[in-house]
């Protein structure tokens, strides 16, 4: 019973030592498999393209001078994965950020307010808990001039003995002041493989 019981505890440290370790990914330099399903490497794409298109159109560019302040709308995805679109519109907002082109405001939004602070910090006003000159006057908020919307589209295919994913990130820039889209760009993300691979 004990030799067993030896057998089986080097064959699970054998199992355990053959099996591929954690390793830190470079996402600058990652050559390593492409999966069906949409990952970073797909995200950073979509919104490199479309910040590099932004700019080089002049949408982005305030003829005021100044800096256009932008919303994020609604983003769907349309797509048989759970993606949270969070992960494509954050990496657009920072890159038009650095851009020195466009901020974004989190005092609004469709489903109320990104960050809740900017209204639960005007509520301390004539509180006589609070020193008054350091709280935020009456109409310092800024309103949002630029509104980004989109979708995120799957569609499969069979290919010969190969399946083809092909994913659609469309997104529109919108002038709130006209309801007339400024930008509108789409970049189409192709993958073929196995039939074995999930894309979901």
């Amino acid at each position: 019973m004990l030799k067993r019981a030896i057998v089986l505890t080097a064959g699970v440290l054998m199992l355990a030592g053959c099996a591929t370790q954690t390793r830190y990914v470079d996402p600058a330099a990652d050559d390593g498999p492409v999966a069906m399903t949409m990952d970073y490497r797909d995200f950073e794409k979509a919104a490199t393209e479309a910040v590099e298109d932004m700019v080089a159109s002049g949408a982005v560019s305030n003829p005021n001078g100044g800096r256009y302040i932008m919303v994020v709308s609604r983003v769907t995805n349309d797509t048989m994965q759970r993606i949270d679109t969070d992960q494509l519109t954050k990496k657009i907002r920072v890159a038009l950020l650095r851009s020195g082109k466009v901020v974004t405001t989190t005092a609004v939004g469709l489903n109320g307010a990104e960050d809740e602070m900017s209204m639960a910090a005007r509520e301390l006003r004539n509180s006589e808990e609070f020193d008054q000159s350091g709280v935020q006057k009456k109409g310092t908020l800024q309103a949002p001039d630029l509104s980004l919307s989109g979708k995120i589209l799957q569609r499969n295919h069979t290919v010969g003995k190969e399946q083809q994913v092909e994913y659609y990130i469309m997104l529109s820039l919108t002038d709130l002041a006209t309801g007339l889209a400024f930008w509108e760009g789409e970049t189409p993300i192709i993958k073929r493989g196995s039939n074995d691979s999930v894309s979901w």
